[in-house]
C-alpha cells in the first residue's frame, strides 16, 4: 500500500491533465481522478466545452488505464453562479472579464478542493503549467512554468496560501510538446487532443457575443463611432461586443487600420483610432489579492502583464490600500482593457494581481 499522501486530478479528458495523473501514478501517489460537470446552456448542441460527453469518456478511459477510480461532481449551479453570472454582469458595465480567474478561484480550489478532501484527499493536482517554490521566510510561491509559451501563473495569481500549500503542478517543468511525448509514453489515448479553449460555456462557436446576445441583450444598446477628436464615423451594435485593440469586425471602410481605443460607457460610444495613437501610462486595478497574502506597503519595481498572452512589461507598483493598486509605466502602453487582470511578477515568481478598474495619465 502506497504511503505517498492521496492527490485528487482535477481531469477533463486533455492531454494535460491527464499527463498530470499518470506522472503522478508514476511517483507513487494515490491518485483520484475528479471531473467537473459544468453549466452549459440548455440549448441542444451547446455542451459546455470543458465536460463534453466525449471529453468524460476520455477522462474516464485514461483513468481505466491508469488504474485510479474516477468521480464526476455535479459543479454546474456554482460555475453558473461564480463564473457565468459575473461575467454577464461584467459585460453588462463595460469590462472585458477573463472567467477562468474567478473559476480557479471559486471552482476549482473552492468546492472542488473542498470535495477532493471529503474524499480523503490531501493535494489537488491541475493539469497547469505553473511551478511552486519557497521563500526564504518559508511563504509558498507560484512562479511562471518552464515553457513561457504556456506559462499559467496569469490566472492562478488569486490562489492563497493555503491552496497552494495543497497544490501540486505535475506540468510546470515541462513543455507542451514533452506533455504529449509523455502521453505516447504512458499509452494514453488523448495525446493528440486538440487544445481546450477558453470561455468553455458560450457554445462549440466560442462566439462570446452571441452568448451577451441571448443572455443579456440589454447590454447590447447601439451608439456612435468617433476617431479620437470626436468626429462621427459609423455605428457600433453594442459596447460589449467589441474588445480594446481590436481591429477586425468595426465595419467602417478607412485607408488605413482602424482599432479599438476605448470604450465610453456613460456616452455608449465607442473610439477608434490607428495603431500608432499614445497609450497610457499608469492604470488602477482593484480586487488585488496578493500571493503572500501580506498586503504591500512600499512601492517598488517590478513587471505587470495586462493580460494572459501579453509580454511582462516594467512597471512601478503602488499599494494604495490593501485591495487596489496603481501602475506606472515608463512609456505609454496600449491596450490597457478594464475587466482583464493586472498580474505583477517579480522575474519568474508571480506576486499577485488585481482587476484593471481604470486608466490615467493618457
Amino acid at each position: 500500500m502506497s504511503t505517498m499522501p492521496a492527490v485528487a486530478v482535477a481531469m477533463s479528458g486533455g492531454v494535460d491533465s491527464s499527463v498530470a495523473a499518470a506522472l503522478l501514478v508514476e511517483q507513487g501517489y494515490t491518485v483520484i481522478g475528479i471531473m467537473l460537470r459544468l453549466w452549459s446552456e440548455p440549448s441542444a448542441g451547446r455542451a459546455n466545452r470543458c465536460c463534453t460527453p466525449d471529453s468524460m469518456a476520455a477522462a474516464r478511459q485514461v483513468a481505466s488505464i491508469l488504474s485510479i477510480p474516477f468521480y464526476v461532481l455535479d459543479a454546474r449551479k456554482i460555475f453558473y453562479d461564480a463564473v457565468v453570472t459575473p461575467f454577464i454582469n461584467d459585460y453588462a458595465h463595460n469590462l472585458t472579464p477573463n472567467p477562468c480567474i474567478g473559476c480557479n478561484r471559486t471552482v476549482r480550489w473552492g468546492f472542488l478542493f473542498n470535495h477532493a478532501l471529503l474524499a480523503g484527499a490531501e493535494f489537488l493536482a491541475t493539469g497547469h503549467y505553473a511551478r511552486l517554490g519557497q521563500s526564504a521566510g518559508r511563504t509558498i510561491q507560484l512562479l511562471r512554468g518552464l515553457d513561457p509559451a504556456k506559462d499559467q501563473s496569469y490566472v492562478l495569481h488569486v490562489l492563497s496560501q493555503d491552496q497552494l500549500r495543497h497544490a501540486i503542478f505535475p506540468l510546470g517543468e515541462y513543455t507542451k510538446q514533452q506533455v504529449r511525448q509523455l502521453a505516447r509514453k504512458f499509452n494514453l489515448p488523448v495525446a493528440q487532443r486538440r487544445e481546450s479553449q477558453d470561455l468553455c460555456f458560450v457554445g462549440a462557436s466560442g462566439d462570446y457575443r452571441g452568448f451577451l446576445l441571448r443572455h443579456a441583450p440589454h447590454t447590447l444598446l447601439p451608439g456612435k463611432i468617433v476617431d479620437p477628436a470626436g468626429r462621427l464615423l459609423g455605428y457600433h451594435s453594442g459596447l460589449p461586443n467589441y474588445t480594446i485593440g481590436q481591429r477586425k469586425g468595426l465595419g467602417l471602410a478607412s485607408p488605413t487600420p482602424l482599432y479599438v481605443l476605448e470604450k465610453k460607457s456613460t456616452e455608449n460610444i465607442l473610439v477608434v483610432g490607428p495603431r500608432d495613437q499614445p497609450g497610457s501610462c499608469r492604470l488602477i486595478a482593484s480586487q488585488v489579492s496578493w500571493i503572500a497574502d501580506l498586503p504591500l506597503e512600499a512601492a517598488f519595481n517590478a513587471q505587470v502583464k495586462i493580460r494572459y498572452k501579453a509580454p511582462p512589461l516594467p512597471c512601478l507598483v503602488e499599494p494604495l490600500s490593501p485591495s487596489t493598486m496603481g501602475i506606472s509605466f515608463a512609456n505609454p502602453v496600449r491596450d490597457i482593457t478594464p475587466g482583464q487582470a493586472a498580474v505583477v511578477y517579480n522575474g519568474n515568481v508571480c506576486l499577485g494581481g488585481g482587476i484593471i478598474s481604470a486608466e490615467l495619465e493618457k
